[in-house]
């Protein structure tokens, strides 16, 4: 008898957990712009591209998130098409779900300084290329990052690189913040 059970060490809830990663969330986005097929996403993701400007997906990956996103219901296959030179490509397309899913996280700050850089940056970029307005997400950022910017606004002691590094992150961060706000 087979033992279809997970292993002691492995949770339960980690693959069924409906958290995507950075690079899900940029496929789906991708998706919900136009259908697509892997390669063409991929050909978004690469550095000298839009969002591969700010945050770069492998092919490899790209289709490892298209296959999680599928799983999770959250896209659809909608045709197929001839490749070039190789097998049948898949274009998919977001599920009503992937849609509000989508929608939902483009509008949720995030919640460290650190993940201005990529997560809000990558929030940023899909929401201008789906014509979405990103001026309640520049303010519910803001307000989310109002004690972190305040605790971190006085100038370090002298020495202390890691708390510079800090100081003068948030300050960037801050100013980012206003410079969207008022444009």
């Amino acid at each position: 008898m087979v033992d279809h059970r997970e292993p002691a060490w492995q949770s339960p809830t980690v693959e069924r957990r409906p958290t995507l990663s950075l690079n899900e969330w940029a496929v789906l986005g991708l998706l919900a712009e136009r259908p697509r097929h892997g390669y063409d996403i991929a050909a978004e993701l690469r550095p000298d591209a839009d969002i591969g400007q700010v945050w770069r997906v492998s092919r490899q990956l790209v289709y490892r998130a298209l296959d999680r996103l599928a799983a999770l219901g959250l896209i659809e296959p909608r045709r197929h098409e001839p490749g070039d030179a190789g097998p049948r490509r898949t274009v998919y397309a977001p599920s009503r779900r992937g849609r509000s899913a989508l929608r939902r996280w483009l509008a949720q700050p995030v919640d460290h300084l650190r993940d201005v850089r990529g997560a809000l940056l990558l929030k940023l970029v899909l929401a201008r290329r789906l014509g979405v307005d990103t001026g309640e997400l520049v303010a519910a950022q803001r307000d989310r990052f109002t004690d972190q910017l305040a605790a971190l606004a006085p100038r370090p002691p002298a020495g202390d690189a890691v708390a510079a590094w800090r100081h003068h992150s948030a300050a960037a961060v801050e100013a980012f913040l206003d410079d969207l706000a008022h444009h």
